[in-house]
């Protein structure tokens, strides 16, 4: 907990530092500085909603996460795919090094996702239509995955990221809307007028158009890493092996709160945007990877998990 506030405020102070060097460089506060502008409690304005609205997200996003889809948490087993979900999940958390976290059930098309503010009080969920379409060691390859993430702790990343996104994206509206209203013509009169609400709006768009494309670069990153974390704690050929069914279903997107988190994501119509590398380049990827004990034989498809509400489900 500690090392995780020390590395908030690192960061905090790090974005606050690097934007003041950057408008020191380019004369922006010598120029605010004679509009009467004090640009530096502008700055602070700008880090302390940025951050805030994404802490805040995060410190939500287990409850968040349970609304948006109907995620049940498993407290007490209700048969032997819930059994084996909670069994299988405590195996990887303690090979991961972290505490058992929730897991939870949703009814929905083949996905699963990791959320949570601490990497010791995280949440795992799985939908009926993964459990329904994929063999066990299939499911355990995607539960390491989603483990991977909490191990990597990406839900803090990501919110740490997202926080010096919006600080930029606000700071950077609001300074190009002073210039636009304080341009003076050849008498000095200023030629404003524009309305400063709406111009704020209009380039918080813009930039943050342009901030998704680095939020969504690290979370293709990220999806790589997790993906070589589930060969780590399970084996390369079974991740695989989930992937290429995940390619074969029907995919939904998550509710967009949870879109990032997922194990999969519905492909964006340009790569820039979207938060998840292909299925084949991840498949690529894995390939590399020589996991101790990967087995040579293809393994079996089909859907052991028929019915995660039948107790008559064949375990081996």
């Amino acid at each position: 907990m500690l090392k995780r506030v020390a590395l908030f405020l690192v960061i905090n102070f790090v974005v606050l530092l690097t934007i003041g060097v950057v408008v020191r460089l380019f004369g922006v506060d010598r120029w605010m500085t004679a509009e009467g502008i004090d640009y530096q409690s502008m700055l602070a304005f700008c880090a302390i909603w940025g951050f805030g609205g994404a802490v805040v997200s995060l410190l939500m996003s287990k409850s968040i996460a349970k609304m948006s889809v109907g995620a049940q948490v498993i407290r007490t087993p209700a048969n032997k795919t819930e059994a084996w979900l909670l069994e299988t999940v405590r195996e990887l958390a303690d090979k991961a090094g972290v505490a058992m976290p929730e897991v939870a059930i949703y009814k929905g098309s083949p996905n699963a996702f990791a959320t949570g503010a601490f990497k010791n009080d995280a949440l795992v969920a799985v939908s009926t239509g993964l459990l329904q379409s994929m063999t066990p060691p299939q499911v355990r390859a995607v539960l390491a995955h989603e483990m991977s993430h909490v191990r990597n702790g990406d839900m803090v990343t990501m919110t740490l990221l997202q926080g010096v996104l919006n600080t930029f994206v606000f700071f950077l509206a609001r300074v190009l809307t002073i210039f636009l209203n304080n341009q003076r013509d050849e008498d000095g009169r200023r030629r404003g007028g524009f309305g400063s609400y709406f111009l704020i709006q209009i380039f918080e768009v813009i930039f943050g158009i342009l901030a998704s494309i680095v939020a969504c670069a690290f979370s293709r990153h990220r999806e790589y890493r997790a993906d070589a974390g589930a060969a780590e704690l399970t084996n390369a050929e079974d991740m695989i092996s989930a992937l290429k069914a995940l390619g074969q279903g029907e995919v939904k997107p998550l509710p967009s709160e949870m879109r990032a988190f997922g194990v999969v994501d519905l492909p964006s119509f340009a790569e820039l945007f979207s938060t998840h590398p292909g299925l084949d380049d991840r498949i690529k990827a894995l390939g590399g990877i020589k996991s101790d004990g990967m087995k040579k034989a293809a393994r079996k498809t089909g859907g052991l998990f028929a019915s995660i509400d039948d107790d008559s489900t064949p375990w081996h």
